[in-house]
């Protein structure tokens, strides 16, 4: 059976929560460690997870769970066309930039944009029109992770070829219960994998950065050259950039001052990050058919 066109399982116009998953090719062990030639690839992880930190604080749309696994990828999507269409012609352009500079600086960042840069971008209605469209839409993000590790992939390993083994895959969640359990199943991935014992070993999860973060941990030493410096003073807290886990019931905790490093503060589920930690540890003591992993 054919698969459903992407068109017709998201809708961009209309805010959703979306469970997103990119393999690697013939699911080789492309970001671990390649039992044939004992090549740890770890690395590439720790990139797609600043990857993804980076763009959450470029794009409108938040991030709710992730987990990069040895040879695919995790990860909770809710696009937000409601949140980007609220920023200034500005704004949107100066994010742009971020994605695609025409000039970067010695170290390889986007440089500073001059105002001439910005009007280049802002400058079209239409061009500008279908640039807001693509900073809340879920493809353009998942391109954005995609593409650069397939890059820097290659280059290590001196080919050329695919990385993925094709588009990602993605399928709407459509209640409260559908996100909780998929956000469950998304952070106890390295323990039903036997790769971790307890979520607080699970790294390169959500469900580790938020444990990091509620012990008041600040940012990673390996990911300070990926931060824009006028944000690491702003993103103390470790896991920031991720969506809050307790839905705001007013409008006050979503207007309070928003971290730099992502798209809003709504939260995404109906009780605290404490009680969903709770939940996650049971969820990961119970055993499942077909999994190897579960916690002591």
């Amino acid at each position: 059976m054919a698969r459903m066109p992407r068109k017709f399982v998201v809708d961009e116009d209309e805010v959703g929560v979306y469970h997103c998953i990119n393999r690697c090719v013939r699911r080789a062990f492309l970001c671990g460690t390649d039992e044939v030639s004992g090549k740890c690839f770890d690395h590439r992880k720790q990139f797609i997870q600043d990857r993804l930190e980076l763009l959450a604080g470029v794009f409108g749309i938040d991030v709710l769970a992730f987990a990069v696994m040895s040879n695919h990828l995790h990860v909770v999507l809710r696009n937000r066309p409601d949140v980007v269409n609220s920023w200034s012609d500005d704004e949107v352009a100066r994010r742009w930039w971020q994605l695609f500079p025409t000039r970067r600086d010695d170290s390889g960042e986007p440089a500073d944009p001059r105002s001439s840069d910005l009007s280049m971008i802002s400058s079209d209605p239409e061009k500008l029109a279908e640039i807001r469209r693509r900073l809340s839409n879920i493809g353009w993000l998942m391109r954005c992770v995609a593409e650069p590790v397939a890059r820097m992939a290659n280059r290590e390993d001196e080919c050329t070829g695919r990385f993925w083994e094709g588009r990602y895959k993605c399928q709407p969640l459509l209640d409260e219960a559908a996100v909780a359990a998929c956000m469950a199943y998304v952070d106890l991935n390295p323990i039903r994998a036997g790769i971790a014992k307890t979520p607080e070993s699970s790294q390169f999860t959500s469900a580790f950065e938020r444990l990091k973060g509620a012990k008041g941990e600040g940012l990673r030493s390996s990911n300070e050259a990926t931060v824009p410096t006028e944000s690491k003073s702003q993103r103390t807290r470790r896991g920031s950039w991720l969506s809050p886990v307790e839905l705001a019931l007013d409008h006050a905790a979503e207007s309070e001052v928003l971290p730099r490093g992502r798209a809003s503060n709504r939260g995404c589920l109906s009780m605290s990050q404490q009680d969903y930690l709770k939940l996650l540890d049971w969820s990961g003591r119970q055993l499942r058919h077909g999994k190897r992993g579960t916690i002591p």
